[in-house]
């Protein structure tokens, strides 16, 4: 999908960027497939701030993606390809054979009237899903379960894709888009093809209101803090911080591993990092 550019007829116009939406088929969403969405603005339950500058935003519905693909062997027209505003990739809207309708994650080069399935004796083109262990080797694939039935957990946002690289007993190897190898049960679901709009890394917001409509308050570093606010803070005139990079709480920000989660280490066959 191309991107759109404008008159520099104002400063924040000049470097304004839109994707190209005229290949978004229907406008309004599927009204039986929505629900409503609460902003958090970066609080907990407790009412506490978690996640800072996080806040106001444009309303939006939120769309129910069916992220299990599991009604085996029932094909589905797709309708409409449409804008999704809780997500960089675009939405399919489906209708299958029995009446009923539902929302997938739209891969790059599917098209309105096209067919989709979900079943093992598929045909390899995008849309479709099926097991890891009915797939092809080298195939690329989008919206991976981690756990079997559980749904889609992994490459989900614009553009991305993984490879299946290998099986071996009962797991397959995936290479992830961040160059993650790692093990994946076979039964576990994928779907073919790349997700769609990869040209959304590409585009320019141009402005700050326009960081706002998205829920995103205006980012301070820590150097122009009081010292009571930030590690970082303080100084007469402009200083570095006098110390590595940091979090108002002294967890250092740049290089530290702070992955803790050992259950799932055994799967990794490679590490995304390159050492």
């Amino acid at each position: 999908m191309p991107i759109k550019r404008f008159k520099p007829t104002s400063p924040s116009r000049r470097f304004y960027e839109s994707p190209d939406l005229d290949g978004i088929a229907k406008k309004a969403p599927e009204k039986r497939l929505t629900e409503s969405k609460h902003s958090t603005g970066g609080r907990n339950h407790n009412g506490r701030v978690t996640v800072r500058f996080r806040g106001g935003g444009h309303k939006k519905r939120y769309r129910k993606i069916d992220f299990k693909r599991t009604k085996i062997g029932v094909p589905a027209r797709v309708v409409a390809i449409e804008y999704d505003p809780n997500r960089s990739a675009r939405i399919a809207l489906l209708h299958y054979k029995d009446g009923e309708k539902a929302y997938i994650l739209a891969p790059d080069g599917l098209n309105v009237d096209d067919t989709v399935v979900s079943s093992r004796n598929a045909d390899v083109k995008p849309g479709n899903a099926m097991t890891l262990r009915h797939l092809p080797l080298g195939t690329m694939i989008h919206a991976i379960e981690l756990k079997i039935g559980k749904g889609a957990q992994l490459v989900r946002s614009a553009g991305t894709a993984a490879q299946l690289m290998a099986k071996d007993g009962d797991y397959a190897q995936v290479r992830l888009p961040s160059g993650e190898v790692r093990m994946i049960h076979l039964n576990c679901r994928a779907t073919i093809g790349q997700v769609s709009n990869p040209q959304h890394a590409r585009v320019t917001l141009g402005k700050a209101g326009r960081k706002r409509w998205l829920g995103r308050r205006p980012h301070n570093r820590g150097t122009t803090m009081n010292p009571v606010d930030h590690p970082m803070g303080g100084g007469e005139g402009r200083t570095a911080g006098g110390r590595h990079p940091c979090s108002p709480w002294g967890q250092l920000a740049k290089g530290l591993k702070t992955r803790r989660n050992k259950t799932t280490s055994k799967f990794i066959v490679r590490g995304r990092k390159k050492k």
